[in-house]
């Protein structure tokens, strides 16, 4: 009888451990049904996994946009609203061009939106009010992602199950708190997110944390993935803004992909009314990014302008880190990688910046799908008809110093 009891209870564990797994399921509210700017639109409701650490269960509320025509395989835009908003308010701003445009999704992407404000006691993007709360700096410090940054990510996921999407065409996307969540849960997620796009962050403490930025180091054993192409344009004249000049010197340092554009727009979110001062913050196609495709990271850039950050924030002169590299993906084998670098051409892209006709960069390749080196291995390289050798970094990273890039695109191959 024993063993007969010991049998059962081990035929009836995957059941039970399957039945947990499947136990949090966002349910559909189908009296919100609505269509917004000619796109259906769903809300759902959805408490919480044990596993995510909240000290209380509590329901939360998604919004999903449809594309506005029906597509298999669609990319997924998703939205962290401002500390202003809640999801309901946010998804409303994008019935009005010029109110909060990087909440407006393309129409043939599906848009997640996710809300932090109902439980904004404990929630907000990064479980704490703001960036200039010490304390609550203080108890979200480190890299341990806290509860609302596993939902987001969870609920990410949800979507791309359900609505059966491209997921290496998965974009995270904010508005000031919600740039501040941008930067620290997209950033540390980019097995996730493809790229980010981060309007007037409020403050870059969150992804500091999460990414273990000076003074702080990633911890022996700790590997994160590559992260995704991230897009962020901030303004001096915004105190929200406060340490920009840290986290840019952090992604050069760590060769993080980074365009930066910034200009005294204070805390804006009109898009038209930014370009005014700064008209390159749309200048960089980064829903073209693909998770599943090697990407280059220029670094050190001759062609950067000066950052007004930390000495000089009543600056009125706008300015870019990395806005007129490109690349292009050639091949990716296990013996060989092929990427054209180069900068964007003066007729392609109509800016008040004057676009220089060559600049020096160091080029890093990351995201490699097929050619790997382990830390320390040997490579060769060419460029063009410059070439050289060199080693992989402890991370097996590639990169080659003071490339001379053009507006023609040039190969770079790197070789076992």
């Amino acid at each position: 009888m024993k063993t007969t009891g010991l049998v059962l209870s081990l035929l009836l564990v995957p059941s039970i451990l399957h039945a947990q797994e499947a136990a949090w399921a966002p349910i559909k509210d189908a009296a919100k049904d609505a269509v917004i700017n000619g796109r259906a639109m769903e809300t759902f409701e959805a408490g919480t996994k044990p596993e995510w650490g909240y000290a209380a269960p509590q329901q939360d509320t998604m919004i999903v946009i449809h594309p506005r025509q029906d597509r298999k395989h669609a990319p997924l835009y998703v939205v962290l609203h401002s500390a202003g908003h809640d999801v309901t308010s946010c998804v409303a701003c994008t019935r009005t061009v010029g109110n909060h445009d990087i909440y407006r999704a393309p129409d043939d992407f599906f848009a997640l939106y996710v809300d932090c404000h109902k439980h904004k006691a404990r929630d907000w993007w990064w479980g704490g009010m703001h960036g200039k709360d010490q304390g609550l700096i203080k108890l979200n410090s480190g890299g341990e992602t806290m509860p609302v940054e596993k939902r987001v990510i969870d609920t990410v996921k949800w979507a791309i199950q359900k609505y059966e999407i491209d997921p290496n065409r998965v974009y995270l996307s904010g508005n000031s708190m919600g740039g501040s969540g941008t930067l620290g849960i997209g950033m540390r997620h980019g097995d996730v997110f493809a790229a980010i796009k981060a309007n007037v962050p409020a403050g870059i403490e969150h992804v500091s944390q999460r990414l273990y930025f000076p003074p702080q180091s990633v911890p022996a054993g700790v590997k994160l993935p590559d992260p995704p192409v991230v897009i962020d344009y901030s303004a001096p004249n915004d105190g929200w803004s406060e340490g920009h000049d840290r986290f840019v010197k952090a992604m050069n340092d760590r060769k993080y992909a980074l365009f930066f554009y910034w200009g005294p727009f204070g805390h804006a979110n009109n898009s038209a009314q930014i370009m005014q001062v700064n008209d390159l913050i749309d200048s960089f196609d980064w829903l073209s990014v693909k998770k599943n495709e090697a990407y280059a990271v220029f670094t050190n850039a001759t062609s950067n302008s000066r950052l007004p950050w930390p000495d000089d924030l009543k600056s009125t002169v706008a300015g870019q880190v990395n806005a007129f590299f490109r690349w292009r993906n050639i091949s990716d084998s296990s013996e060989k990688v092929e990427v054209a670098l180069f900068l964007v051409n003066a007729a392609d892209l109509k800016t008040q910046f004057e676009i220089p006709q060559e600049a020096r960069a160091d080029a890093t390749l990351r995201r490699l799908q097929r050619f790997q080196l382990q830390p320390n291995e040997t490579f060769h390289w060419t460029f063009g008809d410059t070439q050289g050798s060199g080693r992989a970094d402890a991370e097996g990273l590639v990169t080659v110093p003071a490339l001379k890039i053009t507006s023609v695109p040039t190969t770079f191959s790197v070789t076992r």
